[in-house]
Formats: C-alpha cells, structure tokens, sequence
C-alpha cells in the first residue's frame, strides 16, 4: 500500500493561530493544535504601556512565529507523522492586516526605536482609526473615476491596506519613511518561511485595489492622494504577486530545524482566511454562499461574470479559485454582539435557572430564546455594534435596540440580536441577487454554528434557504489552507494539481442541514421590511444622530 501523505494548514486568526495536519487522501484531520497570541490584540495600549487612541487594533508579528514554531512540532508529535510525509504547508491570515518592515523583512515594531510607536505594529482587520484616511480615498477615486471604487462597491474601507499605509504617512511620516516594505502579514509570514518575498493576488485584489491585468491604480492617483505617495508602488508594495495555490518557495533550513520538517517542504502562496474556506466548504461553483461565522461574518460567493455589487468587499477574478469571479461581503460584528450581550446583559434569572437545570447559563438563555416566535417580543435591532461592513461600508454607524418595554426580558433582547444579524446577512444576500448572482443556498463554517443551533435555524428563516455545515467547522480555513498546501506540492509530490481537484477528495459537508420553516419565515419577511426601513433611515444620511453621538463621545472622552 502506498504511505499516506498529509498537508500543514496553519490559519492566523485574530486571537490565536491554529496548526491542522490533514491526510491528503480524504480530507482527514489527524491532528490539531491552538497557540494563542501572547500579546493578542492591543487594543488599549502598546506591551510597555503606550496608551491606545480609540478605534486602534493592533498585534504583535513575533506572536504569528511563535504559532509556527510552537504549533506545528506538536501536531507534527500528535499525529505521528514523520517530516518526509508531508507534502506540503499553506497558510491564511484575516485581512487587512499590514504591517511596516525593513528590506530584511524585520518589522518596524521588533526594532527598540520604533517599538513604542503605534505606527510600527501590525493593524490588523479591526483597526478602524483609518477611517479619515478611507474617507479620502474614496474622495480621490470618485472624483477621479477609479476601476477600484467599483469593485469595492462604491466605497474603500478603513479597515484595508492603503488607508493603513495613508494613516501611517498622515500620522507618523517617519515611519513611513522608515518603511522598506508595507506588507499583508499574509505575506510576511510566508517570506519569513521561505525566505521568498511573494505576495499574493488574493489580498492584494480584495484589500489593495489591485486588478487582474491592470495593476494598482496610476502614479496620478497616488499622488492625488498625497504627493509623497506618488511612487509608493515602486517603494514600497511593488509589482509582482502570485496566484494561489502556487509554490511560494521551499521550508527554509532554520525553519525546518524550529519545526521537525523537512528543509524544501512545499509553502503555497499566502491566503485570506474567509477566501481559503471556500473550497474547504466544497464550494468551487457559483450558487452557493460561504459564510465563515465568528466574531464577524464573511460571505463568500463565486459567479461567472464580473458584476458591481453595492458594498461589497471586493469583486476580483480568480479570487477565490481560478476560473471564475470572487464576491466578498460581510458584517463587521455577530459573535462579538452575542459576546457583549453574555457579559452585560444575562441577569440573575437566568443564571439560577441554569443552575435548577444543571446547564450552562448560555444554554438556558438560548432554551427561552427559541421558545419565542418571531416578532413576539416586539424588539428590532441593528446590528452595528461595530459599525456596518456591507452593504454601508461605515464604521462610524453604531447599533440601535427598538421596542423595548420594562416587560422586555433577557431571552427577547438576545433573539432580537440574533434575528439582526440574520437580518444583515439577508441585505447582504439580496444586495448580490439584485445584480444578477444567484444565491440558492448557504454553507456555514467558523465557530457559530457549532455552539448555536438556534442562530441557524433563525438565519434559515430568514433568507428563506437551506443551510448546509461544513465538516471541520472550526478549522474550516486550516483546512483550506492545508488543501492549497497540497496543491502547491501537486499531484506527483502527492498532493495535488488543483483547489478542484483537493475539494473533491479533501472537503465535506455534514448530513445536517437547517431547513426554513415557512411560518417563522412569513413574519421574518414582515420583520426585514421594518429593518430595512431602520437600515436606510441611519445609514444612509436621513438621520445621522449615531454619527453625532459617536463625536460627542469622542469630544467628551478625548
């Protein structure tokens, strides 16, 4: 019998890494292992003590290494494989989530001169105090009619690569200055394997404005935006990026010895998390929606066209696989709603009934919640606790609560939260068909949906589609990226030659599958009507009280 071969996947999150060995021939996981950011995510001040402003998200590079050297020797030793049987190792990282860096690759932050400026740290996805920067990019490309403005749906985000890089120059010109390299850590921690600056395509079209075939946009629009932007390209993003699936370079010595692999072991081209899940999902053909579920919500769709959805987060050729168009939307906060609601708002009621029962007090929230009806607590919410990614594109929107009586209980405020969420994902979905890209079903993956059956059942509801689970929910971008790591060995290596070819053997669904109910769906109908009333009123200049609100804080906080 042939030997079994496995690939590495190891998946940068937001607040730890995790390392996956999975079998080649069947998708198997053999072995997994979490290693948690040390410093996490510096969101208040620096290590040392350097206060934060508000709306800054920050990590530490040394923490994404320490996952690699601490991780991959202890799935290595979990799984019983010997280094010659892995075939090869891909990665994925959240996005946008840059960092400055000498020619060397040395981020600015690692230096003791720079490591107590803000600047010079990792911003990853969550970090929003860019959004003045965003405001004028998006000023400058409209004005100047740029390609990229469309394919973002009609706005750049704060939360991507060059309103980071513009806030840097804004905020902190020595730094800039000091840059070689500004860098996706997706990148970064690709050329610290390998010792090969390769970017990739992925990245780069869904966070950086760059287009198959084009490029970035021109010297001239650079410069519009600040003349001493106007060669930033040459200086310091540059021009070569490479598609995924493709071998970035060979496992470094110093590497090899740090890990227990072999020196050359196949590393693919970096990867975004959200976009890597996608075939992991075995999805690799339009009509299905992907949604990786955690503390936010990215949807993924494919299409056979190049079509301009409002608020999306990119439209981009061979984004996701090759062949065809990637679609990105998504909501900026879901978990992290329900994460607010658990630690400030489940009162003793609920705590002593799970004790009655002997359960967890989660648990008996989510009992009372799903013996609601729709629209039987009365309450509506918007679910911009941290501000709307899609379709809106503002961070600077909060979230709103209405209908609350002195009768409104716990298990009724959590419901609406969910039903809100369910609610965004619906906008996001109808934004997409409004345009021609049909959405028959949905996937889900991430953490969610592995802890909460009531939020499936009530997003079912609402979109009015079944939704399938992947098998390996919570490593389903592992997975992905073990799969690309298989593709960039290829098939003589033992792996294989394409992400179609590794979806067909490596990914799975589950036998579950959430069903709408017609009746709930019927008042969740009548319910989407009234929130997108609420949705258009706020977000869209009717009534900017949240705006006004969140500028008196900062005025009275400042």
């Amino acid at each position: 019998m042939p030997k079994e071969k496995f690939a590495l996947g190891i998946d940068f999150g937001t607040e730890s890494g995790r390392v996956v060995a999975i079998r080649v021939r069947d998708g198997e996981e053999i072995a997994a292992a979490v290693v948690p950011y040390p410093d996490g995510v510096l969101d208040e001040k620096l290590p040392g003590g350097s206060k934060l402003e508000p709306d800054w998200a920050l990590q530490n590079p040394r923490d994404y290494l320490l996952v690699v050297e601490k991780g991959v020797p202890k799935v290595l030793k979990a799984a019983r494989i010997k280094p010659e049987d892995v075939v090869g190792i891909g990665t994925d990282f959240t996005a946008s989530s840059p960092l400055p860096a000498k020619s060397d690759g040395t981020p600015l932050c690692c230096l003791p001169q720079y490591r107590k400026q803000p600047h010079a740290w990792v911003k990853i996805w969550k970090h929003h105090a860019a959004q003045p920067e965003a405001n004028r990019i998006n000023e400058v490309g409209r004005a100047r009619n740029e390609e990229f403005i469309r394919i973002y749906g009609g706005k750049y985000s704060s939360e991507w690569f060059f309103s980071k890089l513009l806030q840097v120059l804004d905020e902190a010109p020595e730094i800039y200055d000091a840059t070689d390299k500004f860098m996706e850590g997706a990148d970064w921690i690709v050329w610290q394997l390998t010792g090969q600056e390769r970017r990739n395509t992925c990245t780069a079209g869904y966070k950086a404005m760059w287009v198959k075939g084009q490029g970035f946009p021109s010297r001239e629009f650079f410069r519009a935006l600040h003349p001493r932007m106007e060669n930033v390209i040459e200086e310091k993003v540059g021009n070569a990026y490479y598609a995924l699936g493709e071998k970035a370079g060979g496992l470094t010595p110093f590497w090899a010895k740090k890990t227990g692999l072999q020196a050359g072991t196949p590393v693919s081209i970096g990867n975004v998390d959200a976009h890597v899940a996608v075939p992991a999902c075995t999805v690799t053909q339009p009509g299905s929606l992907v949604m990786i579920m955690g503390t936010s919500i990215c949807h993924m769709v494919l299409g056979t066209e190049k079509r301009m959805v409002e608020g999306m987060c990119g439209t981009v050729e061979d984004g996701i696989v090759p062949g065809l168009w990637g679609f990105e939307a998504g909501q900026s906060a879901v978990g992290d709603i329900f994460a607010w609601f658990f630690e400030h708002g489940v009162p003793d009621y609920i705590h002593r009934e799970a004790r009655k029962l002997k359960i967890p007090h989660l648990a008996a929230l989510e009992k009372r919640a799903a013996a609601l009806k729709p629209g039987e607590s009365g309450l509506l919410a918007l679910d911009w606790w941290n501000g709307n990614r899609s379709i809106l594109v503002d961070v600077d929107l909060t979230g709103m609560l209405v209908g609350l009586t002195l009768a409104t209980r716990a298990e009724e405020i959590y419901r609406a939260l969910i039903e809100a969420t369910a609610f965004g994902t619906r906008q996001i979905i109808e934004a997409f068909e409004s345009k021609g890209i049909r959405v028959e079903h949905l996937v889900a993956c991430g953490g969610l949906p592995e802890k909460n059956q009531l939020l499936m059942q009530i997003y079912a509801d609402v979109t009015g589609r079944d939704i399938k689970l992947a098998e390996r929910l919570q490593t389903c971008s592992a997975l992905g990226s073990a799969m690309h790591g298989a593709v960039a060995a290829g098939r003589a290596a033992g792996g294989y030659d394409s992400i179609f070819e590794a979806a067909e053997h490596m990914a799975h669904v589950q036998k579950l599958t959430y069903r709408p109910r017609p009746e709930h769906h019927e008042v969740d109908n009548r319910l989407f009507q009234e929130y997108q009333t609420l949705h258009d009123y706020f977000g869209r200049g009717t009534n900017d009280v949240m705006k006004r609100l969140k500028g008196l804080k900062h005025e009275q906080t400042a």
